[in-house]
């Protein structure tokens, strides 16, 4: 994607106002905590480990190949070589000697029986091998490479991931312990508005229905914050549960992220979405895997073209018995392999590596699209939580009022207890979904920054 000059301006300003929109460093030390020691990260670290093993294992063959081979034979029946050497040369040799009048040739020879498995023998060598040109080699070093910048990608990929889903599970906890507060308070006021009833009832002023029916209320606010606590328990133990510590570990609580929600910056979509492009390391990762790609079509196309050459050698010793007597031996090597002709298979697998890289490079173009629209997405779910927010404090605040009216007027007995508990209510349900809000702005701006991968 091309980039304007006022748009590389845009980012080199942006970027770090958004690097910088971290809202609690406490959730910072959180998220590099859970970083250190999230399972899912530490598996991700160990296969980038395998992979780059992986990697050495090819540098190494562009080494020599020096090895000690001693193999000894120890050998009984089986097939035999037999020839009758001795049957057909000696009456020959015989009939000469008589001819020239002199014992010149030997009339003794015996006939050849041997085991064709060599009994007693030893081969003890030391052996060099060194591939002078190799296009595999060569190629396999660079498609290894590819392979572990993909992976480093790929980790990266679930490092941002995983910041994402701990910023929300800490969001997530702070809803929660709110929403607890938020039930507690409203449980103290019913249960002030009891005892009000009960002197009223005492006093004459009103009939009993109105201390039941205040304790009927209590009796539903316990039964909702019953659920909130275990909503709260179950949130601690999953953020805790990321962070690989003990499910009960105490969280600590940053009180000043309820203001930050309403301050959430906002940019421009089309350059956030220029940021993603360049920042998600998905595209990364696709891009190793089509450079890998591309060096296996460059592998076959060598293998098809060019031969391999390397040198070798042996030395060592050999012969009946361990002797090393007249036994030492030198050989060596320089071969050249050039397949010639293999039924079209080296045709065919250019061909398919060229599939796979017009794969990769259509795949490639399918997530920036993907990511894009993932910007877009997010960038207006945030404003929309950002609406929300501000709309349900507009609502709290006319819910407080309106409740302090009807208590007022309730305690100068202007008003029913129905409207008093209606108002309650309403301030209750304004309450928690001024909260539920105002983190929930939260969220979706955690949710921005990772379609962006702006850490």
């Amino acid at each position: 994607m091309k980039l304007t000059i006022s748009s590389l301006l845009w980012l080199m300003m942006a970027v770090p106002r958004l690097a910088a929109t971290q809202p609690s460093p406490i959730l910072d030390v959180y998220v590099q905590e859970g970083l250190q020691n999230n399972l899912a990260l530490k598996q991700e670290s160990l296969e980038l480990s395998r992979v780059t093993e992986s990697l050495n294992q090819a540098k190494s063959l562009f080494y020599p190949k020096v090895a000690f081979n001693p193999v000894y034979s120890l050998a009984a029946g089986g097939r035999r070589l037999e020839f009758p050497v001795g049957d057909l040369l000696n009456p020959a040799y015989r009939t000469l000697n008589q001819l020239t009048g002199a014992e010149r040739f030997p009339t003794n020879i015996p006939n050849v029986n041997e085991l064709l498995a060599p009994n007693n023998f030893h081969d003890t060598k030391l052996s060099v091998q060194y591939a002078v040109f190799n296009t595999d080699i060569h190629y396999n070093y660079l498609i290894q490479k590819d392979l572990i910048s993909g992976q480093e990608a790929r980790r990266r990929v679930v490092e941002n991931e995983l910041r994402y889903t701990i910023a929300s599970a800490y969001y997530q906890y702070l809803q929660t312990l709110d929403a607890v507060r938020i039930y507690e308070n409203s449980r103290a006021v019913l249960r002030e508005l009891t005892r009000l009833n009960e002197k009223l009832v005492s006093n004459n002023v009103a009939t009993k229905d109105v201390v039941t029916s205040a304790r009927y209320e209590v009796s539903k606010l316990d039964q909702q914050l019953a659920v909130a606590e275990k909503n709260r328990e179950s949130a601690k133990a999953y953020f805790n549960f990321l962070l690989n510590r003990d499910l009960t570990a105490n969280i600590l609580i940053d009180s000043a992220l309820s203001r930050t929600a309403s301050l959430a910056e906002g940019f421009p979509v089309a350059d956030l979405q220029q940021t993603a492009v360049r920042n998600r390391q998905e595209l990364v990762q696709l891009s190793s895997s089509l450079r890998a790609a591309q060096n296996a079509v460059k592998l076959n196309e060598a293998n098809a073209r060019i031969p391999n050459i390397y040198i070798g050698g042996n030395t060592g010793f050999q012969g009946f018995g361990y002797t090393f007597r007249n036994q030492a031996y030198v050989i060596g090597q320089i071969g050249l392999q050039w397949d010639l002709f293999r039924g079209y298979e080296k045709r065919s697998k250019i061909q398919q590596a060229r599939i796979q890289t017009n794969l990769l490079q259509t795949r490639i173009s399918e997530v920036q699209k993907q990511i894009q629209l993932q910007v877009v997405q997010a960038y207006y779910d945030l404003d929309a939580a950002k609406e929300s927010l501000s709309a349900t404090q507009n609502g709290l605040v006319n819910a407080e009022q309106t409740f302090r009216l009807i208590d007022s007027k309730y305690r100068n007995g202007q008003a029913l207890l129905v409207e008093y508990l209606k108002a309650e209510n309403d301030r209750l349900t304004s309450q928690l979904q001024q909260s539920l809000a105002r983190y929930d702005v939260l969220v979706k701006k955690a949710a921005l920054d990772r379609v962006t991968a702006i850490q």
